[in-house]
């Protein structure tokens, strides 16, 4: 017996053939990401001040994050599946040698230090004294540098030639009395063990450096006690965003009125570096229907926000907090 061919079985089995191929395609892994918007939310529901009531309603500050996914081979093969997305490789994404567990593990850790430093500059801010400085951290050091042989990451500098360098300005007053390729004698507090480093400069238009990339180093002691609940969310780039909401809520004027979104990393001496996923941040925003956005300059974060921020989002570029108040202080007062 023979059954007979139509039309709709025709339709039926090019459907339940395209199914099954959706359903392969979705299941079989690979080695890339997507960065994915996400609309932005407030944070004044994450942030608690102890011994004052927590603010009503939602407030008017947004931090944004950047929903990240293992693509399937479906999502490589059709990319307008996940409109205003990335697609980056698993090796750019991970640190070197980690899992994504262990990935995951270093973003929470990111945005727990975020939330403490958020915490102690914006208490700085408004005159609380949270931040003790004590020396410059070593960050990264310069490869084909004498410091890439006699320093590493966590080393902190207190002293070069015999003069205190308690924080990054100390350090650069220093080194701006130091020729170019000359040696310097660094004082440097490793593992809580104090020890002498000797080495050479290096010299760039007719200025020396050490090598290496470089933040405060502070001890942090917070006056009033402030906690943050990001949930599962990671990284430290809502940094920004979460000092500026502990400064609104100890009674600082920061938004003006407007609907603020922020993002960037915040450091203990207030500046402001660069994030990843500005574009899809700056969609997110926009879904949010904020009017400001504050981006870091670094890395060319706010150019790209520009970009796609849409004819009624205001970029701000930012690159320190006392420059992202003036910034919002100087917009036009609302009606």
């Amino acid at each position: 017996m023979r059954l007979k061919v139509t039309p709709l079985r025709v339709l039926v089995a090019l459907v339940v053939a395209l199914f099954v191929t959706v359903v392969v395609l979705q299941r079989i892994p690979t080695r890339t990401y997507i960065l994915m918007p996400d609309v932005a939310h407030p944070v004044a529901p994450l942030v608690h001040i102890h011994g004052k009531p927590h603010p009503a309603g939602v407030g008017n500050l947004y931090f944004v994050d950047v929903r990240e996914e293992k693509a399937s081979q479906l999502d490589l093969l059709f990319p307008w599946l996940h409109p205003h997305s990335s697609y980056i490789p698993a090796k750019l994404l991970l640190p070197p040698g980690k899992t994504d567990k262990a990935f995951v593990h270093i973003e929470l850790r990111q945005m727990a230090e975020s939330q403490r430093d958020a915490a102690a500059v914006a208490e700085q801010r408004v005159s609380l004294h949270a931040i003790y400085p004590y020396g410059v951290l070593v960050q990264q050091v310069a490869v084909r540098t004498d410091a890439a042989k006699k320093l590493k990451p966590a080393d902190v500098i207190v002293a070069i030639n015999g003069r205190p360098t308690p924080t990054l300005p100390k350090l650069r007053a220093v080194m701006a009395t130091v020729k170019p390729r000359a040696t310097v004698t660094l004082r440097v507090l490793r593992k809580k063990v104090t020890r002498t480093v000797r080495l050479r400069t290096v010299g760039s238009r007719g200025h020396a450096f050490i090598g290496i990339a470089a933040a405060l180093a502070a001890k942090i002691k917070l006056p009033t006690k402030v906690s943050i609940d990001a949930g599962d969310i990671g990284g430290p780039s809502a940094g920004l965003a979460f000092t500026l909401e502990v400064m609104q809520q100890l009674g600082a004027d920061v938004t003006h009125g407007y609907k603020v979104a922020a993002t960037g990393v915040i450091n203990l001496d207030g500046t402001v570096s660069a994030i990843g996923g500005v574009e899809q941040k700056t969609w997110g925003v926009r879904d949010a229907g904020a009017q400001v956005f504050l981006v870091p300059v670094d890395q060319g974060n706010s150019k790209t926000a520009e970009k796609f921020a849409g004819p009624n989002l205001k970029i701000i570029p930012v690159t320190s907090i006392g420059q992202a108040l003036h910034a919002l202080a100087a917009l036009p007062k609302l009606p």
